[in-house]
């Protein structure tokens, strides 16, 4: 099996197939031709070139029936120190039970060679050396190539990685870092190369990657990079989902600074009460299935203090709302490519001046996609906390309600709780920004997220 952290469940027994290639080429660099604006209407021109043999993943149906012709290609995020499929983690549900394809791309050569991280090096080539003695990567600025040369291979070339699934659509998706180098390929590169067919943007802070290879990691970098907005005539349909963390930032200038224009082209959902990463990112999200018990889910979701062994004086985000709009952002985006629907606009999280977020009678954000998690809630979450180092500022905060709390929002107890969770979940999906499919799992986690709250 491939090194990248796909789950601790069998995919096969979902019927799908999980295969690795090496994928060599040349790839080029990009310099500016023109001063890189705050539109992102960036003018570049090729640079370099460089010899490359990179790897992608697989994970695609076995049975061709089941493919519902739209492949979803990563780039993957390199911030720990490996190749992490940070959006797979948070939306394969949504993949697997709608019959996607999917691409794992190292775009980056801190996944193959090392390099600087957050966490340690975990890159193929130190924990899987001779297997990945073949790979080699020249360096970040020839990353955006590549990923347009993976992106040509799959919809022109598809039966050498997907075998006999004939592509229709494809979609390119990053997140964190890795959403941070899309928004730099969809303002400059993209319009070279119209490769992909849309583009989500997860979790993206600022600033935009620069085009010349320097590392996000080095606070160096970070002061030279432009904070450009989505560009008004992207190539494809833009859809960026983010959260508290990511608008305000950390140890990152956060979105706020890029913010766009609210009648845009592009979607951009930003969601109240939500981090960066939570409980689902280091926990369910390795066990969820499709088939795993809800009472199991329940308890990934169960406020925690403690973040790869260390304890941090305060719970993690635990709501689990986050990668159930991932998986509608998906799916929005889908139809948007293949109908022409736009998916939904959304309210910006409401600020006080000058850049803290406004909080309602809870301690939850105001304004944003209004999920049932904060407008019945049972905690104050959000996306800040009063950690220092880089890491666990990621992952947001959460407080349960006490007992008083619990009783003047729901005088009626556990039931009069459900009852308005059950509303706000219908609108929610009326909206657009959750799925139907999750309904029914949503509600049974409800409920017993709720009875070790509610007084019996």
């Amino acid at each position: 099996m491939p090194n990248l952290l796909l789950g601790s469940y069998d995919l096969g027994e979902l019927g799908y197939a999980v295969e690795e290639y090496f994928v060599a080429g040349t790839a080029t660099s990009y310099r500016p031709a023109g001063e890189l604006t705050d539109d992102g209407h960036w003018n570049v021109v090729a640079a370099d070139r460089a010899e490359y043999v990179t790897r992608a993943v697989t994970v695609a149906p076995v049975d061709g029936a089941r493919f519902n012709g739209t492949v979803v290609v990563e780039w993957l995020n390199v911030s720990g120190g490996l190749d992490a499929p940070a959006v797979w983690l948070m939306g394969h549900r949504e993949l697997l039970r709608e019959g996607y394809a999917y691409v794992g791309v190292s775009a980056q050569r801190v996944g193959i060679e090392g390099g600087a991280s957050l966490v340690a090096d975990l890159s193929l080539k130190t924990v899987a050396p001779e297997r990945y003695a073949p790979l080699s990567h020249p360096g970040d600025a020839f990353g955006f190539d590549i990923f347009t040369q993976i992106g040509t291979v799959v919809r022109h070339r598809g039966a050498e990685l997907l075998g006999a699934l004939r592509p229709e659509r494809i979609l390119a998706v990053g997140e964190s870092q890795s959403a941070m180098f899309l928004t730099t390929y969809i303002n400059a590169v993209a319009p070279l190369a119209p490769v992909y067919d849309g583009f989500f943007v997860h979790s993206r802070f600022g600033p935009a990657a620069p085009l010349d290879g320097r590392s996000l990691l080095d606070p160096g970098t970070i002061p030279s990079l432009p904070c450009p907005r989505f560009r008004d005539d992207a190539a494809a349909p833009v859809l960026a989902l983010i959260t508290e963390t990511d608008l305000l930032g950390s140890a990152l200038p956060g979105y706020l600074s890029a913010r766009q224009p609210g009648d845009g082209p592009a979607r951009v959902w930003e969601l109240p009460g939500a981090a960066h990463a939570d409980n689902y990112t280091i926990q369910g999200a390795f066990l969820d299935n499709g088939r795993t018990p809800v009472e199991e889910l329940a308890r990934a979701y169960r406020p925690t203090d403690t973040l790869l062994g260390r304890p941090l004086g305060h719970f993690l985000n635990f709501a689990p709302q986050h990668h159930y709009v991932l998986h509608a952002a998906i799916a929005r985006l889908h139809d948007w490519v293949r109908t022409g629907r736009a998916a939904p606009a959304a309210p910006r999280i409401e600020l006080t001046e000058p850049d803290a977020i406004a909080v309602d009678r809870d301690g939850i954000a105001r304004g944003g996609v209004r999920t049932p998690w904060v407008e019945v809630p049972l905690a104050a979450t959000s996306g800040r906390n009063p950690q220092t180092d880089r890491m666990a500022m990621l992952f947001g905060s959460g407080e349960p309600f006490d007992a008083a709390h619990l009783a003047r929002r729901y005088p009626g107890g556990h039931a009069q709780y459900l009852t308005e969770f059950t509303a706000a979940l219908d609108h929610t999906i009326s909206a657009g920004f959750l799925v139907g499919a999750d309904r029914r799992e949503i509600l049974e986690l409800a409920d017993i997220t709720a009875q070790w709250q509610f007084p019996r």
